[in-house]
């Protein structure tokens, strides 16, 4: 087994498991709990890729030219586990604004250089490993899921109002995760691939990588088009008349499928290639966001979020895979996050126009937008992404 394996297997777990507390329900906490409005929404939400779009890249480079990747890791998630308690104690809009683009600064980067990391450990030669190291990050989401609502109702709160009053809980306890995953971070070993360090005009290059470059187009279409959907996702089952019992119970079909399609994510690189792999994931996200949009009632929804795992396996893993491959290793973090501001420049336009059309238009049509249009850009994909070397 490749040294740190385990170790980077265990941040993943940990660190995830905070994004499992985070991720489904912060959505739900701004707007019940702060009372924000469907554009306060959409801008606060926004406020997390927009932040990124600055800082991913600044500590992508940082990260290359001083080969301390493992350190950049560590002040990553120590700065999202203060955001994390920062974010909480926000009273205001304003305030709430503030803190989390400082939460953002941190947290932003943080999946890329994570991912880059990874990498570095398996090398280039067992890149095709990295679900193998990923999928811990969904058993631990998954985890979370389920276990979140039981510990509210051991709280006492079994009435859904009581439930959502102590949403606030998510904070807290995700910045624990946080502060865990640090400490194991801290046991990866510094091998030559994880400290190999770019020069100065190394990074002239990237922009040099035709393959590359339209890899960044694809994915600002992409997270335009299909961020904002699932991030308002617990609105959604709410104004369906579910609860937080009701999103937990529909992301757990949403994780079970992704673990097994993440782990085996490497057998889908040999038979279909990144390429393949990121059209496939596009274009099943637009097909089960139009599925849910016109699905009659809540129970019609859980089925269809099965298709989640191919997305996060297709969509994210193969365009992470799909970089590893066409950038040289010296670069791997700055070609990880700036993919990621990428990423996050679209999904900061796809949460303003969400927020918007959820006010004025109601819930069901974010979701025919971005169905409909998805399905499309996912076809194009294979089309417009250059082949991959693996297929």
């Amino acid at each position: 087994m490749t040294p740190g394996f385990i170790t980077i297997s265990l941040f993943w777990f940990f660190y995830m498991a905070g994004l499992g507390l985070i991720f489904p329900y912060q959505s739900l906490y701004f707007q019940q709990n702060l009372g924000l409005s469907g554009a306060q929404l959409g801008l606060a939400l926004a406020m997390h890729p927009l932040i990124g779009i600055v800082s991913s890249p600044l500590w992508g480079q940082w990260a290359d030219r001083t080969g301390k990747r493992r350190m950049c890791l560590f002040i990553l998630t120590i700065g999202s586990a203060t955001g994390y308690i920062l974010v909480s104690r926000a009273s205001d809009f304003s305030l709430l604004l503030i803190y989390i683009a400082f939460l953002s600064f941190f947290s932003a980067p943080a999946m890329s250089v994570s991912s880059s990391l990874s990498f570095a450990v398996l090398g280039k030669t067992n890149a095709g490993q990295f679900g193998h190291i990923r999928v811990w990050g969904t058993i631990g989401y998954l985890i979370m899921i389920i276990l979140f609502p039981q510990l509210l109702t051991a709280l006492g709160n079994n009435d859904g109002a009581g439930q959502t009053e102590n949403l606030s809980l998510i904070f807290p306890m995700a910045a624990a995760f946080c502060v865990l995953a640090s400490i194991i971070l801290l046991r990866v070993p510094a091998s030559r691939s994880v400290t190999v360090r770019a020069q100065k005009g190394d990074f002239k290059k990237l922009l040099t990588l035709v393959s590359y470059i339209k890899l960044l187009v694809l994915a600002f279409f992409a997270f335009g088009l299909l961020s904002g959907p699932i991030v308002i996702f617990p609105i959604f089952v709410v104004a369906k008349g579910g609860d937080i019992e009701t999103i937990s119970r529909l992301w757990i079909p949403m994780l079970i499928l992704e673990i097994p399609l993440i782990y085996f994510a490497g057998a889908g690189l040999r038979q279909m290639g990144a390429r393949g792999l990121i059209a496939l994931g596009i274009s099943c996200d637009g097909l089960r966001w139009l599925i849910t949009a016109v699905a009659p009632n809540l129970s019609w929804i859980f089925g269809i979020q099965l298709l989640h795992g191919v997305v996060v396996a297709g969509l994210i893993i193969g365009m992470q895979l799909y970089v590893e491959e066409k950038v040289p290793e010296n670069l791997r973090v700055t070609g990880q996050t700036l993919l990621g501001a990428v990423m996050g420049s679209g999904a900061v336009i796809s949460h303003l126009w969400t927020g918007v059309v959820l006010e004025h238009l109601g819930t069901n049509m974010p979701y025919l937008i971005a169905g409909s249009m998805s399905i499309f850009l996912g076809i194009c994909t294979w089309f417009f992404l250059e082949k991959s070397a693996t297929r």
